[in-house]
C-alpha cells in the first residue's frame, strides 16, 4: 500500500525528496547560524508583508478548520484530517516540550551576536522550544494529506509549495532555524503517511476530492 500511495503521489514525494536531499546537503555544509544569516539578509518590503500571512498556512486553528470542511463533504475524509492533525501535533509537541524542551530560536541565539538581524516590527517573536517547527509540521501533515486525496495528482506540486512556502516563511520570520522547518516537514508528512494508511479502506469507499 505504501508503495501504491508513493507511485501514485510521485509529484509530491519527488518533489519533496529532492528539497529533502539539498537542504541535508546545505546542512551538512553549513552551519544552521550561517543558513539562518543567508536567509534573513535577503529580505525585502514585499515579502515582510506576504511571510506573515502565509505563515498562518501552517497554523493549528486552520489545519481544523480545513478537517471541518472535509467533514462536511464526507465525515470520513474529515475523521482522517483530523487524524493526522492529532498525530502529527502531538508528536511535534512530543519533541518540542520534552525532547528538546527550552531549545533556543533565533532571537535567543542571537541575542548577544554582532549579526544585526531584520526582524518584522510588530511580530511576536518568541524565544524558545524552536525544534521543531509546529507550523511547518501542521502545513507539510495537511498539504500532504490534501495532495493524497485530490485525484488530479499534477496538483501535488501545487501542494507541495504551500507546504514549503510555509516552511521557509517560519525562517525567514526569525521563527526557526532550517534543522526545525526540516524536521517539521518530516514529522507532518510521516503522520499523513500513517494516517491515510491506516485509513485508506475508508478513503476507498468515497470519491476522490476532485471532480464531484
Amino acid at each position: 500500500m505504501l508503495v501504491d500511495l508513493l507511485r501514485k503521489n510521485r509529484f509530491f514525494f519527488l518533489a519533496y525528496g529532492l528539497v529533502l536531499i539539498v537542504f541535508a546537503m546545505l546542512q551538512w555544509t553549513y552551519t544552521q547560524e550561517q543558513l539562518m544569516q543567508w536567509v534573513n539578509s535577503r529580505n525585502s518590503a514585499v515579502a515582510d508583508m506576504i511571510f506573515p500571512y502565509i505563515t498562518y498556512l501552517g497554523d493549528g486553528v486552520f489545519f481544523v478548520v480545513v478537517c471541518i470542511i472535509l467533514a462536511i463533504y464526507n465525515w470520513r475524509i474529515g475523521l482522517m484530517g483530523f487524524g493526522s492533525f492529532v498525530l502529527s501535533s502531538l508528536t511535534s509537541e512530543f519533541f518540542k516540550k520534552i525532547i528538546f524542551n527550552g531549545s533556543p530560536r533565533p532571537l535567543k541565539f542571537f541575542e548577544h551576536s554582532t549579526f544585526e538581524y531584520h526582524i518584522i516590527k510588530g511580530l511576536d517573536i518568541h524565544s524558545y522550544n524552536s525544534f521543531p517547527s509546529g507550523h511547518t509540521t501542521t502545513a507539510f501533515a495537511m498539504f500532504s494529506l490534501l495532495s493524497f486525496l485530490d485525484d488530479q495528482k499534477g496538483r501535488g506540486l501545487f501542494w507541495f509549495s504551500l507546504s514549503v512556502l510555509t516552511g521557509y516563511s517560519r525562517v525567514y520570520l526569525f521563527q526557526h532555524f532550517v534543522e526545525d522547518v526540516f524536521a517539521g516537514s518530516l514529522i507532518g508528512t510521516l503522520s499523513s503517511v500513517i494516517i491515510y494508511l491506516l485509513m485508506s479502506r475508508w478513503i476507498n469507499k468515497v470519491k476522490p476530492l476532485a471532480n464531484r
